[in-house]
């Protein structure tokens, strides 16, 4: 069986890049985040982390990468147990989808704040494709979904350009080899983008690597596995930019915005509206832009 603690160290090793800066997230020596991590991997016999010798650079291996699919999964059913459990009976609920590829980190934290300022509020999220996130709005199986779209797409109730940026390791673009991209799931509007991109301009391109995960699409570009587009926030140091220099043009933007019914966003759900949107806008610059309701 496996063990939640384990899954959810690796998860913050993965999420911080780092065995030194996940052990100080979570208050444990490095050499102990090494120890859990490591009997992770013995117990389901596969190496999931990539090191370096200082511990200061991490990434997930392909099994990795599978392993933290199902240990979101399975952490979030351990707190969506907990939650519900310790609930008072007959609380509201609400239920909250966020995008597959968003830095849940601060959002999470935000999150948590607010259950446990709304104790008679039961808080059910989800993550997923932004698509899939509309069609489970509009068949009202969610009351607000935090979304990637296109600029301008619909009401909602608040809005935020994201710009996006190709990066990469520049010297995968020499030559005539067809570019490496490494993708999102079918359905993202990054992965459309970079491919409508390349194949405007004539450009031939094969799919170097798949991940789920803004972390995973992160580490895999670090590691020099292909190109991608990411919005700015999300660019590390170690990231390459990548543009016209290179034949990449200049991506159009695309946009987050918060969706849901305008009337329901009273009381507890505008609370969440607004957690919401201090999680986005530490992360994207410009405010947001208030739209006509949805």
């Amino acid at each position: 069986m496996l063990d939640l603690e384990l899954l959810r160290t690796l998860v913050c090793v993965v999420d911080e890049g780092s065995f030194t800066r996940a052990a100080g997230r979570v208050h444990r020596t490095q050499s102990t985040v090494s120890q859990q991590v490591r009997k992770l991997e013995q117990m389901v016999g596969k190496t999931l982390l990539l090191r370096d010798r200082t511990g200061n650079q991490v990434a997930a291996t392909e099994d990795g990468e599978l392993m933290l699919t199902y240990a979101r999964k399975l952490l979030a059913m351990a707190d969506e147990a907990e939650l519900v459990l310790s609930a008072p009976r007959g609380a509201q609920v609400i239920r909250l989808g966020v995008p597959e590829d968003f830095d849940v980190s601060r959002l999470t934290a935000l999150l948590a704040g607010f259950a446990a300022s709304h104790p008679e509020i039961r808080l059910e999220t989800g993550s997923g494709m932004s698509a899939d996130l509309k069609a489970r709005l509009a068949a009202g199986d969610l009351d607000l979904a935090l979304i990637k779209r296109e600029p301008g797409d619909g009401p909602c109730l608040a809005a935020w350009p994201e710009l996006l940026t190709w990066v990469g390791d520049k010297r995968l673009l020499q030559g005539r080899e067809p570019v490496p991209l490494v993708l999102f799931p079918q359905g993202c509007i990054y992965r459309k983008r970079m491919i409508y991109a390349l194949e405007s301009a004539g450009r031939p391109w094969r799919a170097a690597y798949h991940s789920q995960s803004l972390a995973g699409v992160q580490a895999a570009v670090a590691a020099g596995l292909g190109v991608s587009l990411l919005p700015a926030f999300a660019c590390l140091p170690e990231h390459g930019v990548l543009g016209p220099a290179q034949g990449l043009a200049q991506a159009p933007h695309t946009e987050l915005a918060i969706v849901g019914d305008a009337k329901a966003a009273l009381g507890a759900q505008a609370d969440l509206v607004a957690v919401l949107k201090q999680a986005v806008g530490a992360e994207v610059a410009p405010p947001p832009r208030r739209m006509a309701s949805a």
